[in-house]
């Protein structure tokens, strides 16, 4: 199938009503904020989720959750071990054809990268293994357009979870939970560059597949710090080239897109004339 043909960019915003986007496990898995008290998520947990929708959708992933895993295996290294196995042996011995093999076998690899860097059994005779592979797209954090506050709650429980030897009540606090309080709206801004797409497989097909996991971003990602309804995609603007060059620096296609404060974006045509866009509401 032919590579990616056309530089594309993207800017998306989504909003978050009291629930936490991306908890910071060095301060107390509160939300995470800049010094100036913006709103972050980081660009590690935004590729968590696509990686979330495209196995929803029936693609292969290297990089799975331990609680999302659907092939059996208990870690990166043991998925790599298993693929490598159904590869000849020449493959197996050939860096090049390592690299293209995984980019063909899992959708993440050939879209985001990865580094293959697992040790080999010596009594068996392994060689360790380090394959960097750098991938066509590219995703910033997202940032808050306002300053954020933060709500921090008690959680308590009204039943006895251990028996005591008085035998009174346990203790009643369970921990903290944290999250943005009220309603805030967060901007990130991507890009994929064919030049990288060529390297890697990443087609347009591809293309597809990482729009419609960014419009569906939050689906099947409730949990008790991001209730149902909590988190919501507002617009997608997406910006294709006509070129593998692209007619501009992305920088620029970016700040052409201006965005109010419920997250609804405008994109100002004068300054990039000629560029096809779209923009799509959330789903």
């Amino acid at each position: 199938m032919t590579s990616l043909q056309h530089k594309i960019d993207f800017v998306l915003t989504f909003a978050v009503e009291n629930a936490n986007p991306n908890g910071d496990p060095l301060n107390g898995n509160r939300p995470r904020t800049t010094a100036e008290g913006l709103g972050e998520m980081s660009d590690v947990a935004e590729k968590r989720k696509i990686r979330n929708r495209l196995q929803d959708a029936g693609e292969r992933i290297f990089v799975q959750s331990t609680d999302r895993t659907d092939d059996g295996e208990k870690s990166l290294s043991d998925r790599w071990k298993a693929f490598t196995k159904t590869l000849s042996k020449e493959d197996q011995k050939d860096r090049e054809a390592l690299s293209y093999r995984a980019c063909e076998q899992w959708i993440d690899v050939r879209s985001f990268g990865q580094v293959f860097a697992f040790k080999g059994k010596e009594k068996e005779g392994d060689a360790s293994v380090s394959i960097p592979v750098r991938g066509p797209f590219t995703i910033q954090s997202a940032f808050s357009l306002e300053p954020i506050a933060i709500d921090d709650v008690q959680i308590t429980k009204s039943v006895n979870g251990e028996t005591t030897d008085t035998n009174k009540k346990s203790s009643d606090t369970m921990g903290m939970k944290h999250r943005v309080s009220g309603r805030a709206v967060y901007v990130t801004h991507g890009s994929i560059s064919p030049q990288l797409a060529e390297k890697t497989g990443f087609t347009e097909k591809d293309a597809e597949k990482i729009k419609e996991a960014l419009l569906t971003l939050f689906e099947n990602d409730e949990s008790s710090a991001r209730p149902a309804g909590s988190m919501e995609v507002v617009n997608l603007a997406w910006f294709t080239h006509n070129s593998k060059a692209g007619q501009y620096s992305s920088a620029k296609v970016h700040r052409t897109a201006k965005v109010d404060e419920e997250g609804v974006i405008t994109v100002d045509t004068a300054h990039i004339p000629g560029l096809h866009y779209e923009v799509l509401e959330g789903r």
